[in-house]
């Protein structure tokens, strides 16, 4: 009888990628699939056909020490809970096999060898080797990531765009975000971040084994996007100096971050900041399997001593100053993850917050979370992990006072301000979504104030900043009052700095009448000072009489002009087609302005084209033509931003585009 033997084996790339949902990873070297499917490998025999009744195949999966060994059958396994191999009796061919091999839904996540054998009844045998990539599973509902709604799961996993929320509540600054995740060398990087970890380097064994777990995943991940511990992918910087690296607001896309610190020999990628921590973090969760979003929590608060009060303090004419370690950063940026918690009791699964700027240390380690959002609603600050420090982001009290003298000439509570917008992107849709009644019962405030600072309209770029303070006299006295006006500059995350702005008055009010003052800050005196920062604006109103002081305050951004991207023919996009889009910047300034345009979009180009812009007068106009050739199909993000160089402000701009297949 001839020898039976295996001449090669087909991975049987297309249709394991199409069934996987993996579509976008068809680059990588290794087939990659999702726990709790089949996916199919066909093998070709020479010498004779195969009998079943005298030859016997096997395979055998590797994840580093660990491995699993079946038989294969002919007929399907119902079982979720183990690895199976079988062949489908309807597609037997002697010569060529098809089999298919069945992970468990609680596989771990992993590069996996495998080893594939047909073992004949004499003795001989025959082995062929290869490799595949195995990842969650959120469309298995066996999984713990399984997420129940198609539209989630494309928004969740398989988009690879997305928009990150920051500015100020007032006044939001939508930024576009390329994920990268189908991008060459993201999913490789991804990959080694959990071969790199220290629970990794620690107990190989262990560290495979838990990897089967979304909870463990996700907090291994959340403490390697930051490099305070571990050799991890970004350091953060928040100082203002740059020179020794890549400014956060210069990155567009998690791809660049990945490759250079995979490429770098795992060098920690300089520099981060909250926003560019979480979108990092979004795109390793969903090239893991795992659903992502990215979440800014407008006015989040930073509860040092862990008292969830917050103290801000004031001078007597309204200049904000530095006494407190405790901060309200105007904005900060976390990711949530969803999944199946069954280390906690019922009801605490779902979305689950994990933040990977470092902050403070939890188990030792710069991470946070998963906290459950269900948790931090209903203040259960005893669950794992972490849930005191992100209740405190988003329902601190803050204390405000105002000090003159060495002594406290004004007092007041707020307890709506911290946590006052939480937002995510809107499933399917370039468009903001509000969350924040997921995170906290929405509280109605009835008490009377005497004064309200508003902004008459959002602030933008070449237009004076408009705003009014509504002062009441809830008395049955006229009063006469001192009314002083405040800006400073300030970054998101910082104490002002120095005043650039002020104004003072006195101010005569009948009893119970109201007066609305307005005033404008000119163009003049903020363009040179702000930049990308925002502005702290305070009102301080001082009765004569009594010397009772009352505050009111808004910090807001001034919102950038934005870029114009334009696409002809932009419903007839086709795979593999050339097109051209047009950029276009008007300049608002009252100064010339010059810079570098850089355009990206993952599916849509290749790397990233730049270009340099000479200086453009005051109200000039400048187009750029730019042509693209898509290369994957369904919803891409086209992104441009012009950094100016002699300002250095970035201006942004993104294009949604559907391309269809050929």
């Amino acid at each position: 009888m001839e020898d039976l033997r295996i001449k090669y084996v087909d991975l049987e790339q297309s249709e394991n990628l199409e069934s996987h949902r993996t579509n976008g990873f068809r680059n990588t070297k290794s087939l990659v699939v999702r726990r709790g499917a089949p996916f199919k490998v066909s093998v070709q025999l020479e010498g004779r056909p195969f009998s079943p009744k005298i030859d016997t195949l096997r395979v055998k999966v590797m994840l580093g020490n660990l491995y699993a060994v079946m038989p294969v059958t002919f007929s399907k396994s119902s079982s979720k809970s183990s690895w199976n191999a079988y062949i489908d009796p309807e597609e037997w061919n002697p010569l060529k096999p098809s089999i298919y091999i069945c992970s468990p839904a609680s596989a771990s996540v992993g590069s996996y060898r495998f080893q594939l054998c047909v073992l004949t009844q004499d003795g001989q045998k025959s082995s062929a080797y290869d490799n595949f990539i195995l990842l969650c599973n959120p469309w298995c509902s066996a999984d713990t990531v399984y997420i129940p709604f198609e539209d989630q799961r494309e928004e969740y996993i398989q988009s690879d765009s997305g928009l990150l929320f920051m500015g100020s509540g007032t006044n939001i600054v939508a930024r576009p975000w390329s994920f990268d995740q189908y991008e060459p060398g993201v999913l490789e990087a991804c990959l080694n971040l959990l071969q790199v970890s220290p629970q990794h380097k620690k107990n190989r064994k262990m560290d495979y084994l838990n990897r089967n777990n979304p909870v463990y995943l996700s907090r291994v991940v959340s403490a390697m996007i930051n490099s305070e511990d571990d050799r991890g992918v970004l350091k953060g910087n928040w100082t203002g100096d740059f020179k020794q690296g890549v400014s956060p607001s210069m990155w567009t896309g998690s791809g660049d971050i990945l490759r250079k610190w995979n490429q770098s020999g795992n060098s920690p990628v300089k520099y981060g900041q909250c926003w560019v921590f979480a979108a990092v973090m979004c795109t390793v969760m969903r090239v893991l399997g795992i659903p992502c979003r990215v979440i800014t929590n407008f006015n989040s608060a930073h509860d040092t001593n862990g008292n969830l009060v917050i103290e801000e303090y004031y001078s007597a004419t309204g200049q904000k100053l530095n006494r407190t370690k405790d901060s309200i950063w105007n904005f900060h940026v976390w990711v949530e993850c969803w999944m199946t918690r069954r280390d906690l009791e019922s009801g605490m699964d779902g979305w689950q917050v994990l933040d990977p700027t470092p902050q403070q240390r939890s188990g030792g380690v710069y991470c946070c979370g998963p906290a459950p959002v269900k948790a931090i609603k209903n203040k259960r600050v005893d669950l794992f992990y972490d849930v005191p420090f992100v209740y405190a982001s988003v329902n601190a009290d803050i204390h405000t006072i105002i000090l003159g003298q060495g002594q406290v000439l004004g007092f007041s509570k707020d307890t709506e301000r911290v946590g006052s917008l939480i937002c995510t992107k809107a499933v399917g849709f370039p468009r903001l979504q509000k969350i924040t009644g997921d995170y906290k019962y929405i509280k109605s405030s009835s008490q009377g104030v005497l004064v309200f600072l508003t902004l008459d309209k959002s602030p933008i770029v070449g237009e004076p900043v408009s705003f009014s303070v509504k002062i009441m006299n809830k008395q049955n006295v006229a009063k006469m009052l001192k009314v002083h006006l405040n800006a400073q500059a300030k970054e998101y995350n910082h104490s002002p700095s120095d005043t650039f702005w002020e104004n003072h008055g006195v101010l005569q009010l009948a009893p119970m009448e109201v007066k609305v003052v307005r005033q404008k800050i000119p163009l003049a005196q903020y363009e040179d000072v702000v930049g990308d920062n925002l502005i702290n604006l305070a009102v301080v109103v001082e009765d004569m009489a009594s010397q009772e002081r009352v505050l009111s305050s808004e910090e807001f951004n001034i919102a950038s002009p934005q870029l114009i991207i334009q696409v002809a023919d932009e419903k007839s996009i086709i795979q593999h087609s050339e097109q051209t889009a047009l950029v276009t910047f008007i300049n608002p300034y009252s100064y010339p302005v010059s810079g570098v345009l850089t355009v990206a979009g993952a599916g849509l180009l290749q790397g990233k084209v730049q270009f340099r812009m000479p200086p453009l007068p005051p109200g000039g106009i400048v187009d750029q033509p730019i042509p693209f050739m898509p290369n994957m199909v369904g919803k891409k993000m086209l992104q441009a931003s012009l950094w100016l160089t002699n300002m250095n402000v970035t201006i942004r701009g993104f294009k949604m585009v559907s391309v269809n297949s050929v």
